[in-house]
């Protein structure tokens, strides 16, 4: 086990930085007990690539990235089981070459699968990340190791837990047996894409929206389940379009200054990038996971019902297209979908959602960008809820309106954690817990 005494914890894009007493590096379960038992107050860290301040602020930190074993599988049961640390791209490289796939996979694969599970990570077509969890090991307050099943009633608390319950040790994932997605992928009018959510959801395996603003289209991606060996006229589009992140970081290099000149950035943008169309197949974690974030970025995410996502959506593109605010926003806006299940703090608990992603592409300026202000007041007013990795704004007040189990979670994390071990000062104030002098940093 290494520690490094007194330094700095900053954030990927250095938009949020804390002092901390001592930082870890640990290599196996009885370390990570060890220093959470002796720790005041803790909080554990991957690839760091949130946008909310969800683990910094804590006078002990750990960086889980050295607990990254792939432990075991189990070929009948198809199920693999992991340390915390293990980047999501090094687990799915492995399940691959067993055969076998997780069905749903959120768009970036450089995250800690700890990390990936206490925020509620998804992909699109399927549920969260962490439903996809079987089993786990959890080391609670007092360093002692707490093994949860499905057959445990608080496995639906443990899912989806902001890190608030106790630190993840051990992960076990169901899978599937591998598939081939043919992709394509085109542009279409909002007035096209829109009406036909519902439907192409039952006809297709795969369906993301990436919502173009200011330019009324939507570049529309759709897969379908075929024999790996089914030949496809494949079409990757032009060579060029592989510069759009670099054409994107020219083009919104002064909106920061001068909002209006995102509306012209996103018309060049469109034409010059969203324009064409493609084909092509590959398993889901190669058709559809990027490989990389390329830059720094500041997000924001928020999810609605199924139902009410058409009315939401025309209000927040109706408060956009005003030229009276500056709430011009970076394209893409991502739109995905996930079905419902029975985690407390899952933005589907019990409903079938959309997501909404709005992206900052100049990470430094984040906090003037209202676009963010925009859609979460937007999104609020009609019962949406937050992305726990992204950046919002809404504590406990709004939180405990739009989640039904909000208050037997706030009486659980207190029960395991009564001294507030694991709250930073960003979730102290998201569940209303008011840390003394000596509790922070």
């Amino acid at each position: 086990m290494n520690q490094d005494i007194n330094g700095v914890w900053n954030s990927w894009n250095e938009n949020i930085s804390f002092n901390y007493k001592s930082l870890y590096k640990i290599n196996s379960e009885e370390e990570l007990q060890e220093v959470v038992r002796n720790s005041e107050k803790i909080r554990v860290f991957g690839n760091k690539q949130s946008s909310s301040d969800i683990v910094s602020g804590a006078s002990t930190l750990v960086d889980i990235k050295t607990y990254n074993k792939i432990l075991s599988f189990n070929d009948s049961e198809k199920t693999v089981t992991v340390q915390s640390g293990v980047i999501l791209g090094d687990l799915l490289e492995a399940i691959e070459a067993k055969g076998w796939c997780i069905p749903c996979l959120p768009d970036i694969n450089t995250i800690t699968i700890g990390g990936a599970l206490t925020t509620g990570t998804h992909g699109t077509s399927g549920k969260l990340l962490s439903e996809y969890m079987t089993e786990c090991k959890i080391i609670l307050a007092d360093g002692s190791l707490k093994e949860i099943t499905e057959k445990d009633k608080l496995i639906h608390a443990v899912r989806v837990s902001l890190g608030v319950l106790g630190v993840l040790s051990e992960i076990t994932f169901k899978c599937e047996d591998i598939y081939t997605l043919h992709v394509k992928e085109g542009p279409e009018n909002d007035s096209d894409w829109l009406p036909k959510i519902k439907e192409r959801l039952k006809k297709h395996d795969f369906l993301r929206i990436l919502w173009l603003p200011h330019t009324d289209k939507g570049y529309v991606i759709i897969g379908d389940k075929i024999a790996a060996d089914t030949e496809i006229q494949e079409n990757l589009g032009p060579k060029f379009l592989k510069h759009r992140r670099k054409a994107s970081k020219i083009l919104y290099k002064y909106t920061h200054i001068f909002p209006w000149i995102t509306a012209i950035a996103n018309k060049l943008l469109y034409r010059g990038f969203f324009s064409a169309t493609k084909e092509h197949k590959g398993s889901l974690y190669q058709a559809t996971v990027t490989k990389s974030r390329g830059s720094t970025l500041e997000l924001a995410e928020w999810t609605i019902g199924l139902d009410k996502f058409p009315t939401v959506f025309e209000e927040l593109k109706t408060e956009i297209n005003k030229w009276s605010n500056k709430s011009f926003i970076h394209i893409p806006m991502d739109v995905r979908f996930i079905y419902k299940d029975t985690s407390w703090l899952s933005y589907a608990y019990e409903e079938d959602i959309v997501t909404m992603g709005c992206v900052s592409r100049n990470a430094a300026t984040a906090d003037t960008y209202e676009a963010f202000k925009s859609i979460e007041k937007i999104f609020l007013k009609y019962g949406g809820k937050p992305h726990w990795g992204k950046r919002f704004t809404a504590k406990d007040a709004e939180l405990s309106k739009i989640y039904d189990k909000w208050e037997d979670f706030k009486v659980l994390r207190k029960e395991l954690d009564p001294n507030n071990k694991f709250l930073n000062p960003y979730l102290a104030e998201l569940f209303n817990e008011k840390l003394t002098t000596n509790e922070t940093t």
